[in-house]
């Protein structure tokens, strides 16, 4: 029978320039997966997971907001991702978080929230795509894209105005993670991930 216990979703909050938007979109995401009752959210920032800029070797001591950061990813079944697209790209703080792991991201679905200008952010997740599958993780097909973010969102930045089409997309988005973070979840259960 299947497992219906509910799914542990982490939102990760990628950028950490001041005056960024992401905490707005994440805020705005999170309300819309809070509406879901197989969802227990976890939302890290990494504007203060103080995770370290630079990578330890192999035989130094793992830093300790690593050590903290770990078990959350960990014990995550699904992941979202809410990014900036600077120069075509996505921040380097998020790379680094991302680097930071491993195991941690091990088949698991990850989802993405992306921003910018007319583009959407969507050059960021191209390349995000590529970066997890490299760490055996799955990219799931929809996304929220917000182009021209400022003119999406009412004028206070709180939520988007009801003809943005991040309002339908996010259902979606939503309904495709919850089914793979299912299924992952249940095939990890019957047969342990361990490709390397």
């Amino acid at each position: 029978m299947p497992d219906s216990t509910p799914l542990r979703l982490v939102i990760i909050i990628g950028s950490i320039r001041r005056g960024r938007f992401g905490p707005t979109a994440a805020s705005w995401f999170v309300a819309q997966a809070r509406k879901r009752r197989e969802l227990n959210i976890d939302l890290v920032d990494l504007a203060t997971a103080g995770l370290p800029d630079a990578l330890t070797d192999q035989d130094e001591l793992v830093p300790e907001p690593v050590r903290a950061l770990a078990p959350r990813l960990a014990a995550a079944d699904a992941f979202v991702v809410v990014t900036p697209e600077y120069n075509r790209s996505f921040p380097a703080p998020l790379k680094t978080a991302i680097d930071w792991f491993y195991e941690e991201w091990q088949a698991k679905p990850v989802a993405f929230v992306s921003y910018g200008r007319e583009s959407g952010g969507l050059h960021a997740v191209a390349q995000l795509r590529e970066v997890f599958g490299e760490l055996h993780a799955v990219a799931i097909r929809t996304l929220v894209s917000l182009p021209c973010y400022w003119e999406l969102f009412a004028a206070d930045g709180s939520w988007p105005k009801p003809t943005a089409t991040c309002n339908n997309t996010v259902k979606t988005t939503l309904d495709e993670l919850t089914w793979w973070a299912y299924a992952l979840r249940e095939a990890r259960a019957v047969r342990p991930y361990t490709c390397r």
